[in-house]
């Protein structure tokens, strides 16, 4: 994600309310396999509390600030169906440079794929990327427009998604692996100048479909997911201060929470889980973009490397058959 805009301290709930009678909920497929997915409970999706506002920039209360920890031991192993080398599944990152490059999380080292020529419209640059698990990427670009691009040899072809569905034209994603089976899902996480925050998923016809806002509420968030099915979000709280949070697919509640007291955004972030660990690609003002692991087993927060590349990093992906631990 690249150059938001300052935190407006009121978001529009009734928007989304609006956005949730959507049609058929289906597992987002690229490849000509078919996958059957779980369809998302309904029920009460469209009901919300009494308020009207949420101020994303006041500190938490004290029943928000109780969320458990973060704990990423995986609930179960991963479905690797239709998963080529999994052992050896890399993050992929891209630059406000339309650089794409792998990182590969065992020796903290960056290598260049190519440079990606989506024809873009003039002054459009990369806003944020997933991949999936046939190791697609997919690329938003600052003008709300969706790209596939491949992580072999950085060829861009244009999906049909809609720029800007239910007014929502930036946001964060990542796939996350069904609860059951070898599917996966691409959700995506609202959060640009409409004030619509929120978690979303888009369907494998390309259409958008809202889920509800994040509870409590977060802001600026990436998204990564893991092939137990997980879901995690990396976003900002008050002021500067970070966090990372399981996300609740089916309700976007934030069930546990790891606030990274010493990670600051910047202008340009990323985030990726790969082996049990959490990794955040950031440039605080006025530095390149750094990356930084969070280890939930010991809660430690280590700097691992520093991006040499062409411009700053703004999306990050990896397959959900990356390895878990």
């Amino acid at each position: 994600m690249r150059f938001r805009r300052p935190l407006v301290a009121s978001v529009v709930l009734g928007a989304w309310a609006a956005l949730l009678a959507c049609g058929a909920r289906t597992g987002l497929v690229f490849d000509d396999t078919p996958i059957v997915t779980e369809p998302v409970p309904d029920a009460g999706l469209g009901v919300f509390d009494a308020r009207t506002t949420v101020d994303a920039t006041r500190p938490r209360d004290a029943g928000e600030d109780a969320l458990p920890l973060i704990d990423a031991t995986p609930i179960r192993d991963a479905d690797l169906r239709n998963c080529a080398d999994a052992a050896a599944t890399l993050v992929y990152v891209i630059s406000t440079a339309n650089d794409l490059v792998s990182f590969d999380p065992a020796s903290n080292a960056f290598k260049r794929i190519g440079l990606i020529n989506c024809n873009s419209a003039a002054g459009a640059t990369p806003f944020s990327m997933a991949v999936d698990r046939a190791g697609v990427a997919f690329v938003l670009f600052s003008d709300g427009n969706l790209y596939r691009v491949s992580t072999k040899t950085a060829a861009c072809t244009p999906t049909t998604f809609a720029a800007g569905q239910g007014g929502i034209k930036t946001f964060g994603m990542g796939f996350a692996a069904d609860d059951q089976g070898p599917g996966e899902r691409l959700f995506i996480a609202a959060d640009d100048s409409t004030n619509l925050r929120g978690l979303a998923y888009i369907d494998d016809t390309f259409v958008l479909h809202p889920i509800s806002p994040f509870t409590p509420e977060i802001a600026q968030a990436e998204l990564t997911g893991t092939g137990d099915g997980r879901l995690f979000a990396f976003y900002q709280r008050a002021g500067t201060t970070t966090a990372i949070g399981q996300v609740d697919k089916t309700t976007g509640n934030i069930l546990a929470e790891n606030p990274l007291a010493t990670v600051e955004q910047g202008n340009s972030w990323a985030f990726a889980f790969w082996g049990g660990d959490f990794y955040t690609f950031t440039a605080p003002t006025g530095t390149p973009s750094v990356v930084t692991r969070f280890r939930p087993t010991d809660n430690s927060v280590r700097q691992v490397a520093t991006f040499t590349g062409q411009g700053s990093i703004v999306g990050a992906g990896v397959s959900t058959c990356a390895p878990q631990q």
